[in-house]
């Protein structure tokens, strides 16, 4: 109920995002999304810039923030958007990255010295 309460408050607060009705043929469902294109693409950009340019293979000095979009692209099912503009090879790459991050232990990473155990605690209530 909390999130949802938060949901709406962004929504209609911010000049980004709009609530609107979607039919997935069997069930029509609330959808929530970027009206603003400059910002939708920023986001992309971001997702994209995380996981090729900016990559680093210990997923401890990756940004949080660029860290939990990725996680939360996944979860919302949206990362194909997302690596539509790459080309084959970036496309490949990108996947694989998104792959490593899946198939961190939530449980280990947070045991990590300097971990964040929090973020973690949230990345295995999103997988697990």
């Amino acid at each position: 109920f909390r999130c949802l309460s938060v949901r709406k408050a962004v929504v209609s607060t911010q000049s980004t995002g709009t609530t609107e009705k979607q039919n997935f043929v069997v069930f029509d469902m609330t959808t929530h999304p970027l009206m603003d294109q400059a910002q939708k693409q920023q986001v992309i950009r971001k997702i994209q810039e995380t996981l090729l340019a900016r990559w680093v293979n210990d997923p401890q000095r990756i940004e949080k923030r660029s860290l939990a979009l990725v996680y939360l692209a996944h979860a919302s099912e949206v990362l194909e958007q997302a690596f539509a503009s790459l080309s084959d090879d970036e496309y490949d790459l990108a996947m694989k990255r998104v792959r490593e991050l899946l198939d961190l232990d939530p449980d280990t990473e947070a045991a990590k010295e300097g971990a964040d155990e929090v973020f973690w605690g949230v990345v295995a209530s999103f997988f697990k």
